[in-house]
Order: structure tokens, then sequence, then C-alpha cells
């Protein structure tokens, strides 16, 4: 990609504004991205560099150059990748289990990410250079569609909607137990485990710092020892459901982290998947909704359970 040109001449109705301010609205990028090309003198007014304070005159003249994103540390694989939609601005995935969405110090191959780099190329640059695209993440082990950005505008976008809670997310989970009431809404807090720092759990208390986290259920269908629950996701902590979900008895089967029960169906990972996924478009403003049947161990398993 080349390095992108603006040229803006200050208008009466746009002067005694900050120039970090007003590049952020123009260009649709965030604030700290604007400050780093200011900073980066990659900005100028009157030809002459300024801080990221300054106050638009009229008549001022800002030229904005914005470098082509660094190439990726990640090596592009050629992984299948079921692409459910694409467009120039995002991508709609329905990520298998089993696969990790970015690399981490543990995992460099065969995530998301890597896929992604060799099947689409260019992915927004927001998250940094080992999560290109990736607005939104799924667990390794849990199934169904997530939502990437192929630029930096569709990314803040995207952010910016799940933030404000306009983002669909509607999950499926086969869990242990009889719910009871039937339907009903989960509002626990969720932080670091004060004990287990890899582990996520209600934190009731104020001696450890927690996030307010909001999850809706509904049983679908109700068998002997289980339950397939539909689950709708306000809020988008770490691990939310699973912890949700422990915590009031009803674990996913198959989670080895959040439930030490055992499962006589057969499950060798968390039944929890993606079901759907509905956002406006970054560009268009058009709302989009998109839907992924079960997977065929999660559709195997409710099997067994007929």
């Amino acid at each position: 990609m080349e390095q992108k040109e603006y040229d803006f001449i200050i208008s009466t109705e746009e002067k005694e504004a900050r120039i970090d301010v007003f590049l952020s609205k123009k260009l649709g990028l965030s604030r700290a991205l604007i400050q780093k090309l200011i900073d980066g003198r990659s900005v100028t007014v009157n030809n002459a560099a300024v801080k990221h304070h300054y106050w638009l005159k009229q008549d001022d003249r800002v030229i904005v150059n914005i470098p082509p994103p660094k190439p990726s540390k990640v090596a592009p694989q050629d992984i299948p990748l079921k692409i459910v939609y694409q467009d120039s601005d995002i991508a709609v995935i329905d990520k298998p289990a089993g696969m990790v969405a970015h690399p981490t110090s543990s995992v460099r191959e065969g995530t998301l990410v890597n896929a992604l780099l060799h099947a689409i190329g260019d992915l927004s640059s927001v998250g940094g250079e080992l999560k290109p695209g990736i607005v939104h993440r799924l667990d390794k082990d849990t199934s169904g569609l997530l939502v990437v950005a192929k630029n930096d505008k569709a990314h803040l976008s995207l952010q910016k909607q799940i933030k404000d809670r306009r983002v669909k997310k509607i999950y499926r989970a086969l869990v242990f137990g009889e719910i009871k009431p039937r339907e009903g809404v989960i509002e626990k807090p969720i932080g670091r485990h004060p004990v287990h720092r890899k582990k996520m759990a209600v934190i009731l208390s104020g001696r450890s710092k927690s996030r307010h986290a909001t999850t809706f259920y509904r049983v679908i269908r109700q068998y002997k020892k289980y339950a397939l629950l539909e689950l709708d996701l306000k809020t988008g902590r770490t691990h939310q459901i699973r912890v949700h979900l422990s915590y009031l008895g009803y674990p996913i089967v198959g989670d080895a982290v959040y439930s030490s029960k055992k499962n006589d169906i057969g499950a060798n990972r968390q039944l929890l998947h993606s079901y759907m996924l509905g956002f406006e478009h970054p560009a268009t403003g058009k709302y989009m909704e998109f839907k992924s049947d079960i997977p065929d161990d999660f559709s195997d398993a409710l099997k067994r359970l007929e």
C-alpha cells in the first residue's frame, strides 16, 4: 500500500478547533493515532510542524501524510478459512473450534491472523502488529462468527459499536444441570481471579478490580442432565459466558477451565458457539446480521442426548 496524503484548507466554520480533534473527525481515525502522526511530523500546518494541541485558524493549510502500514511480523499461512461475507471494509469469519485468534508468545502459527493474512491480505493496523484486523475475539475452543476489519476506519467504527453495546452477539451453549428459571439475566462483575491469574472470576468484593458484566439466557431445550441455552451477550468481558454460567452452577460442557464435571456425551472441548452476529456496516451504516449453524461436534453431542 502507498502513502496517503490529505490536504485541508480550514474554513470559517472549522477554525478554533484543536488539530487532533479536527483530524480525528475528518479522517475517522483515533485521536491517539492522529497525535502519533503529529508527533512524528507527518502533519504540517502552513508547511510547519505543530503540536497536537494546536488551535486551527481560518485559511490554515493542513497536510497529513499517512505512511503505509508496516509489514506484519506474522507470516501468512494457507489455512482453510470459512469467510461468510467480505467487502472492501470488513470480513465476517466462521471460526472453527481449536483456532487461536492471534499469535501470542507461545503460539506463533496456525492462528486466525495467519489465515487472514493469506486469504485477505490487507487488514487494519489499530490492534498492532500481532493483531491486524482483530476487532473482537473468540476463545480458542469457541466456534462461530466474528468480524474483522480491513482498514483502520472500519476498525474504529466497529470498536465504538462494541463499546456502545450496539453489536448483537448471540451464542449457543450446552451446559450441565436443570436450569431454573428457564430464562433470566446474569449481572455479576467479572475480574481477574485473585489466586489463579490466568482465570477470570465473579468478583463481589472490592478487594480486586472487576467490571460490570451482563448476560441474558434462555433455555432452548432441557434434557435430563443437560440444557441447551441461547445467550445474549450485552458486555464483552473475557470468558464472560463461561464465568457467569459456572458461577450459577451450570458450567459449559467440556470447559476444562471453569468446570470439573465430566460429560458422558463425548464432548472434548467447551460446547460454546457464536451463533448470531449483528452490527452496522462501518461505511454504509446499514444493519447487517449473520447466523452460523452449530458445528458437527456440537450437533453430534445433541444427537446423543435425543
